[in-house]
């Protein structure tokens, strides 16, 4: 059964959605059976591996949700072998509001993933910058959120009503919700500020933080324009590699870590 990865910060600009879609495509060049599940209105992730995000797509994240869809149906194949991705677009901003009248609200898209989750080995899904009905439901159907956390003053702030939230989550609807991990990002050694930002999320969630930080890189921010991961556009750049360091860790955390290594020679 696959591991369903929440991706998730309420706050915006952090590099959520560059996370979602780096570390989905470092798992699959892994030779890993990966999903991407775009459930952001701006629809980056879907853009990000360069699919048409426009109304034209037939079946989406909210055709899932909202209309009884079938997730199979959803499901695009990506440039990488081992990574499907399920898009998203605009249709979502109203999304939340349909949802509040249904019966088991929080429960959509877990019982959706059920009929895919035997496919994948890792579910990577990229929530919106909010704690709303649609994150509720990731958090809910997921086995673990990861949180991007940038490197940048308040860094922090806000993150008290996201530990919140998974704690009510974990009380109420997910017991079984855990923190995969919290991610330094946009992080440049060069200013003292950083360091004293990753110093003090570490302090906070402890061996929750990865060793691995995401470092500020050019190339890691013009990939998504080109419509591909970090590692397709460059893969000898600073970000890829992070990211590559990154899946590492995750892999060295969930007991993958030998698969990831034959895998990789």
């Amino acid at each position: 059964m696959g591991r369903v990865i929440a991706i998730a910060n309420q706050k915006g600009g952090v590099g959520k959605t560059t996370t979602a879609v780096n570390i989905a495509a470092s798992i699959a060049i892994s030779e890993f059976r990966t999903l991407l599940i775009d459930i952001d209105p701006q629809a980056n992730a879907t853009s990000g591996f360069g699919i048409d995000n426009g109304e034209e797509i037939d079946n989406t994240f909210y055709q899932v949700m909202v209309k009884g869809g079938e997730i199979k149906d959803a499901v695009m194949r990506s440039s990488l072998e081992y990574l499907d991705v399920l898009p998203s677009n605009v249709n979502l901003v109203g999304m939340e509001v349909e949802l509040v009248n249904m019966r088991d609200r929080e429960y959509v898209m877990q019982k959706a993933l059920k009929a895919v989750r035997n496919d994948y080995d890792y579910i990577i899904i990229d929530c919106p910058p909010s704690l709303g009905l649609i994150t509720l439901n990731a958090l809910t159907a997921a086995d673990s959120v990861l949180i991007p956390v940038q490197a940048e003053y308040y860094a922090l702030e806000g993150l008290g009503k996201l530990l919140n939230t998974i704690s009510i989550v974990r009380k109420h609807l997910n017991p079984k919700l855990d923190i995969e991990g919290v991610l330094v990002t946009m992080f440049d050694a060069r200013l003292r500020l950083a360091t004293q930002v990753a110093e003090e999320v570490k302090k906070f969630f402890k061996d929750k933080v990865y060793r691995t930080h995401i470092r500020r890189n050019v190339r890691l921010s013009e990939a998504p324009s080109h419509g591909m991961p970090a590692l397709l556009y460059d893969a000898q750049s600073i970000g890829s590699k992070d990211y590559l360091d990154l899946v590492r860790e995750m892999f060295e955390r969930d007991g993958n870590i030998k698969k990831f290594k034959v895998r990789q020679q």
